[in-house]
């Protein structure tokens, strides 16, 4: 009974994030990291109907046969499937039918999880409660940018009350010795396998700040030049910023001379004492470099994190997206879950405002490509 509970929790959070949306919300990609929202929904659906339903449910009815083709993200070993950039062409599946589709997968699930399930289908049927709640973020995430592009600046809702921001504690850089430290998930909890395996790191003696860049010291980088002058950036990061012709964080505007940016209300002014939020690792790097500062690594941020503040966003490490020593993928299409994208990509620690209640934990490594800032991401600064 407790696994169908986490489940049914789960699994109506996911609708409850979407029940302010207007119909014509659910199928819109403004661009190729958004997904439209109905495809969420159908996707973390597809995800217990293939990997749990369809092989252990002897008489199983699929939904439709299509949605396989339809739903499937990444997976290879799954067979073929929508392009991601098309998905918001996907006018069908209509978002009723993807209701629909979500009550019949759910009521098969209801009746698997309250039998007797195999350690290995436990341990399943927890890894797609957590994706699914990965998939919340990220509908939070393209939610806003759909509607933080529309012209309009629609209000995703007016009632909600936007995250206060944290005031900070003890001194603004804590000093961390040097030593060995332990890294990686340890505990009988569910952990994802990116966070495997536990190990041991040097660390020199370094500092962190024990709180986020703000707005306003933000705006102070941008007005002394930040953006107009390569110093402080890396090359490629410098190339982004003239290509893409990026001046201030994503969704600031400057509308009569004040700098407004789209919140869950609207477009509202620009809180200064608020964490800086959604900027690119060129721009957190940018930023610190400005301030004669870095960033820290993922290993110095898990140290250091026992005595940090952090939740309010991810923040950018220096640390490239790789496995720990030990990484084992795990066989079949479970194995294409993180291992594959160990490339090209920087590690994100901490959690955000977004974020699923209990999804967050000092080990959990996000990660995605250095130009992406549609996430809640922001700056903690690091010296020697």
């Amino acid at each position: 009974m407790e696994l169908w509970n986490q489940y049914e929790t789960v699994r109506s959070r996911s609708a409850n994030i979407c029940a302010p949306l207007k119909t014509e919300d659910y199928v819109v990609q403004p661009v190729v990291d958004v997904s439209p929202p109905k495809w969420h929904l159908g996707h973390t659906t597809w995800f217990f109907e293939t990997f749990l339903l369809k092989p252990n449910v002897p008489g199983y009815t699929e939904f439709d046969p299509d949605y396989n083709f339809v739903f499937n993200s990444y997976y290879e070993s799954v067979g073929a499937r929508v392009i991601r950039t098309n998905r918001g062409n996907l006018s069908r599946p209509a978002v009723e039918d993807i209701m629909r589709y979500r009550q019949h997968v759910d009521a098969a699930m209801r009746d698997f999880l309250q039998g007797g399930l195999t350690p290995e289908q436990q341990a399943l049927a927890t890894l797609g409660l957590h994706h699914e709640e990965q998939h919340q973020e990220l509908l939070y995430t393209d939610i806003k940018y759909i509607l933080g592009h529309n012209p309009l600046f629609p209000a995703y809702d007016r009632h909600r009350v936007p995250a206060p921001a944290i005031p900070p504690q003890g001194p603004e850089l804590l000093s961390i010795p040097e030593g060995v430290y332990e890294i990686g998930y340890a505990g009988e909890g569910f952990c994802f396998d990116n966070e495997q395996q536990r190990h041991r790191v040097y660390l020199q003696p370094y500092r962190i700040s024990t709180r986020l860049v703000t707005n306003g010291e933000y705006l102070a980088f941008m007005e002394a030049g930040g953006y107009s002058s390569f110093r402080h950036w890396h090359a490629e990061g410098w190339d982004w910023v003239r290509q893409q012709q990026v001046s201030a964080p994503l969704y600031w505007h400057q509308v009569d001379g004040q700098w407004m940016y789209y919140t869950w209300q609207g477009l509202q002014p620009v809180a200064w004492d608020a964490p800086v939020c959604h900027v690119s690792y060129y721009e957190a790097a940018a930023y610190a470099a400005w301030k004669g500062m870095r960033l820290p690594t993922e290993f110095e941020w898990e140290a250091a994190a026992p005595q940090l503040q952090w939740g309010q966003r991810w923040e950018w490490t220096e640390s490239a997206y790789l496995p720990y020593p030990g990484f084992i993928k795990a066989p079949g299409a479970i194995g294409e879950y993180n291992g594959k994208f160990m490339v090209n990509q920087q590690v994100l620690r901490g959690g955000s405002e977004v974020t699923s209640p209990g999804h967050s934990r000092i080990t959990y490594r996000n990660f995605f490509h250095p130009h992406l800032r549609w996430q809640f991401m922001g700056i903690r600064l690091a010296g020697n």
